[in-house]
């Protein structure tokens, strides 16, 4: 039955556009930022020179955590993750400042302090893989299902979003950076 026009009909949610960025340090078969290309349509390679406002760039050195303050950039610009080593990452001391592909603009955040379940890094804090990143980026801005859909059928995928719960759903109710800080110093005990 049609609705009178008394009631307006909420309009669907567009899901939020992921990009990734392949730096080519990963063993192919363990890059998860090339799996998601080949799996998952809504995952894609950021276009040069497009027109569209500056995604939120996830980057492990930003000072500022990813909080509920960032959904409109990220609902209007999408999120963008490099996929790179941990390892050469930590040699390196610092994100890599504009690996091709990168935009120039856009937000640089870290994501708050959750726990890796993915094989390579299981148990250590904050060394996600690419697909962690996207699946606590997207549970941290408000999309649960989308989180969840991006992250199916990845080993330690559902565990993720298991072992991070209570910190996803505290971090998901901060409405901005400070609040973030102040839910990791609560969750971890850091000052």
């Amino acid at each position: 039955m049609r609705s009178s026009g008394s009631t307006p009909n909420p309009r669907p949610r567009v899901p939020l556009r992921l990009f990734v960025v392949l730096a080519g340090e990963d063993h192919p078969k363990a890059c998860t930022g090339r799996r998601l290309l080949l799996r998952q349509r809504a995952v894609r390679l950021p276009r040069e020179g497009a027109r569209t406002p500056g995604p939120v760039i996830l980057d492990p050195f930003a000072p500022t955590p990813l909080s509920g303050a960032d959904r409109e950039s990220a609902e209007a610009g999408g999120l963008l993750v490099v996929d790179c080593s941990w390892n050469r990452l930590s040699a390196r001391g610092a994100f890599p400042p504009s690996p091709r592909g990168v935009p120039h603009r856009g937000r640089r955040r870290r994501l708050p302090i959750l726990i890796a379940t993915n094989p390579q890094h299981y148990g250590r804090v904050a060394q996600l893989n690419t697909v962690e990143a996207f699946s606590a980026a997207l549970a941290i801005l408000g999309r649960p299902d989308e989180a969840a859909e991006v992250i199916e059928g990845f080993h330690g995928g559902t565990e993720f979003l298991s072992v991070n719960s209570a910190r996803l759903a505290r971090y998901r109710t901060a409405a901005h950076p400070a609040d973030v800080t102040d839910a990791e110093r609560r969750l971890f005990g850091r000052k």
